[in-house]
């Protein structure tokens, strides 16, 4: 019996076994010299004044928001189509989100949605670039006016925008290095932040409030060098060196890792043209450069779970990236988002990662085209 394809696998190999190895022999694992020296790393690859490591893409998110200082009962305006956590993060903060539709053609936020929804209340928008497209950064920044905007760049690592990278645009970036995303640390995330004194506090809320990581306070033997400030409340979500460590490795390997799932996304959209039922997501164009971490097609005229069930039997895993949060009952009663809902009964998550073959491509190729749809 065929292997199972999975539908997302990490592509680490021995260059970040020996990255780990290095940091476990140094004696320092937590946040230290790898997590500084990846943070440096990774603002020079996109271009940020300063990167601040977390635990994770959420954690991030939630950095984010606490940067704000809104208030309880700020709404903070978000795309329905998109990971929990990208609302959550909005109760986490005593705040309200409010669920945005998509656009049809690319299920990035709808801008014309975005600008019925803003009122006296809204405070932020945060902008997901779902699947790893770009979305529509300049229509965005001028319906948004003077409101932050927070960039929600899970999917997106490697991605650019009118030839700039996407984390770079809003007030603030946010990415996951989870262990499927397009630069994998096994978990882990960041923020890009602007402005110092968004990072200074950044660092500060990360780790409990404190002024001065351990690691900071190391060199310094003078009388007071166990000396800090703790001038707010913080959180304990850093990022720590093993993790670093890998991400390091990864970051120089990340645009051959998405070139390669372009490759394969390609030879879909070329496989796939002639099936009328299947409409593979909007291409790369001179604006939009998607790090395409997800290949979510849409089925027209053939039901989705059946499809997928096809495949499961044939060994090729899927998914569906995502039902839309305003369903979810966490959030009670939401007005109807037409699109969303729409397309939600449509979509699926195609295999797309480095570590797919190219026999496994023809192999999913092949048992797709042969679908009696």
């Amino acid at each position: 019996m065929r292997e199972t394809i999975q539908l997302f696998r990490p592509v680490v190999g021995d260059d970040e076994i020996r990255a780990v190895t290095e940091v476990l022999r140094s004696g320092w694992l937590g946040l230290g010299p790898k997590t500084a020296e990846f943070e440096r790393a990774f603002a020079g690859f996109i271009g940020a004044h300063r990167v601040v490591g977390t635990v994770s893409g959420t954690a991030a998110l939630d950095l984010a928001v606490r940067l704000l200082n809104l208030a309880p009962g700020d709404e903070i305006l978000v795309p329905t189509v998109t990971f929990v956590s990208t609302a959550h993060v909005i109760v986490y903060n005593n705040c309200r989100p409010v669920f945005v539709d998509v656009d049809p053609a690319t299920l990035n936020i709808s801008v014309d949605d975005m600008k019925r929804k803003i009122s006296s209340r809204t405070r932020a928008v945060m902008v997901v670039h779902y699947g790893g497209r770009p979305a529509e950064l300049d229509d965005l920044r001028a319906a948004a006016g003077d409101l932050p905007i927070i960039e929600d760049c899970a999917h997106a690592t490697g991605a650019m925008y009118k030839g700039k990278h996407v984390g770079t645009f809003g007030t603030v970036g946010c990415f996951s290095f989870h262990a499927v995303k397009n630069l994998t640390m096994g978990e882990g995330g960041a923020l890009a932040v602007h402005e110092q004194a968004y990072a200074d506090r950044a660092l500060r809320l990360r780790w409990l409030g404190i002024d001065k990581g351990t690691w900071e306070r190391t060199p310094d033997n003078k009388s007071y060098w166990w000396e800090y400030a703790v001038d707010e409340i913080g959180l304990k979500c850093h990022l720590n060196d093993l993790l670093a460590a890998i991400g390091l490795v990864q970051l120089k390997k990340l645009p051959a890792l998405n070139a390669r799932r372009k490759l394969i996304v390609d030879r879909y959209r070329q496989a796939f043209a002639d099936l009328g039922w299947l409409e593979m997501p909007a291409d790369d164009d001179p604006d939009h450069r998607s790090s395409w971490h997800i290949c979510c097609v849409r089925l027209t005229g053939a039901d989705r779970d059946s499809f997928s069930e096809y495949l499961k039997a044939n060994s090729i895993l899927t998914g569906v990236h995502y039902k839309p949060i305003h369903l979810y009952h966490c959030y009670g009663y939401q007005p109807p988002l037409a699109v969303a809902e729409r397309e939600f009964r449509r979509m699926i998550s195609l295999p797309n990662h480095p570590a797919l073959s190219d026999e496994d491509v023809a192999y999913i190729i092949d048992t797709i085209r042969r679908y009696p749809a």
